[in-house]
């Protein structure tokens, strides 16, 4: 029989982790609110955690599912308006490996732009869409993991994906051109924008 995970080690390793995945689903204001809440139902739920899954896979399962219903819930919806959720992040397709290893200056520059153009529209998806991109571009959990996360199958993750990037990019095609840059990693390049001059009388 698996020994119950103890809770202050589970809220020292995961809280930092968690405060930031929140971050980047809801936005700093609501972060640090909301990860109480999930480390709350985190030690409500130890006693009858079976250990099916690992101990991360179900935190991030119950984060998931707490920023989910705050994203949907109507007072979110006000407090947001014109508000860009999205923190300084960097988004990489890191399905297939996640690489700790800092990234070379020009990679740099690209992904510093990429999560400048990106920040304020993956706000603009919707609650499921937001996510599983968060999960697997920003947290760079394999389609495994999150399928686990989100206890869907391997397919509807994929499925979901493939979703979520395409909303994304539609609202992307009017402000940037959006696509992968020879090392894979999602990039843009923002669209120029041309103020027609008035001529003279």
């Amino acid at each position: 029989m698996r020994e119950k995970p103890d809770f202050k080690e589970i809220y020292k390793e995961f809280q930092p982790k968690i405060v930031h995945y929140l971050r980047r689903l809801l936005g700093n204001q609501d972060a640090e609110d909301i990860a109480q809440e999930v480390f709350a139902k985190v030690s409500r739920g130890l006693d009858s955690f079976k250990g099916r899954s690992k101990p991360s896979t179900w935190i991030y399962r119950i984060a998931t599912n707490t920023a989910i219903d705050k994203l949907r819930s109507a007072s979110f919806k006000r407090s947001s308006e014109n508000t860009s959720l999205i923190d300084e992040t960097i988004v990489a397709d890191r399905n297939d490996s996640f690489d700790h290893m800092d990234p070379p200056p020009d990679q740099k520059v690209i992904r510093k732009e990429m999560s400048q153009c990106v920040r304020e529209y993956i706000d603009r998806l919707a609650p499921d869409h937001r996510s599983v991109l968060v999960l697997s571009e920003l947290e760079g959990f394999k389609n495994r993991e999150i399928a686990d996360i989100l206890e869907i199958s391997l397919e509807n993750v994929k499925v979901r994906l493939h979703r979520a990037r395409a909303s994304l990019k539609k609202v992307l095609d009017d402000g940037c051109d959006f696509y992968r840059n020879e090392a894979g990693t999602l990039a843009c390049d923002r669209k120029p924008v041309y103020i027609e001059s008035k001529k003279p009388d």
